[in-house]
């Protein structure tokens, strides 16, 4: 099971949420976005995955923000078309990561699912709301008993530090959940984690528990 803390913005936070060794670290690239990200990401330990999250974002801004940071991954959290997944890939380098998010809220066709499965290294499934992701709430967790797939996924949207036994009952059925994303439960404003909730969340669910 791994870890992306997402929604990263000021740099002393950043260094002192990488001392803690998440999987991945999230930086928002959408200027709609509370914890839109500008500026500079301090150096990162090596396994750490610089994930770049973008919404309907042209092209060509990717594939230079993906230069510029260095990304190890790329999460489209908008309407991208598997045309347009095809057309990014063919521009970047194989190592990097994609994630394709889809919303859910009481319900969803995983059918919609199947012609992006063989294009993206994982799905990521985020609370349907108001906002392109950090809306604080989760989605019912029941709708994933429905998911077909082998693929493996990230769950996201809204979660606390009180999920760990609801996201251990989801490991325990066997589906293929390969991370948590953890955003706005643990931050004291938009863009601020709060290093020691993070740290016991990792603690007790990446390192004990969940395995």
């Amino acid at each position: 099971m791994k870890l992306k803390v997402c929604g990263m913005k000021e740099v002393e936070n950043i260094k002192s949420i990488a001392d803690l060794r998440p999987d991945y670290m999230g930086f928002i690239f959408y200027d709609q976005s509370k914890r839109n990200f500008e500026g500079i990401i301090p150096e990162l330990p090596k396994n750490i995955k610089k994930t770049g999250v973008f919404v309907n974002e042209y092209i060509e801004i990717v594939i230079s923000l993906v230069e510029e940071y260095q990304l190890d991954a790329v999460q489209l959290h908008g309407d991208e078309t598997v045309a347009y997944i095809q057309e990014l890939k063919s521009h970047l380098k194989p190592s990097i990561e994609i994630f394709k998010v889809f919303g859910i809220k009481d319900d969803f066709d995983f059918e919609v699912l199947e012609s992006y499965k063989n294009e993206v290294n994982y799905f990521l499934f985020d609370t349907k709301g108001k906002e392109r992701g950090g809306n604080g709430v989760k989605f019912d967790w029941s709708v994933l008993k429905e998911y077909p797939y082998s693929k493996p996924f990230f769950l996201s949207g809204g979660i606390g530090p009180l999920d760990i036994k609801e996201i251990q009952k989801i490991k325990d059925t066997g589906l293929p959940i390969y991370a948590v994303d953890i955003n706005s439960q643990f931050e004291s404003k938009p863009g601020l984690k709060e290093v020691n909730k993070v740290k016991e969340f990792k603690d007790i669910v990446i390192s004990n528990e969940i395995k």
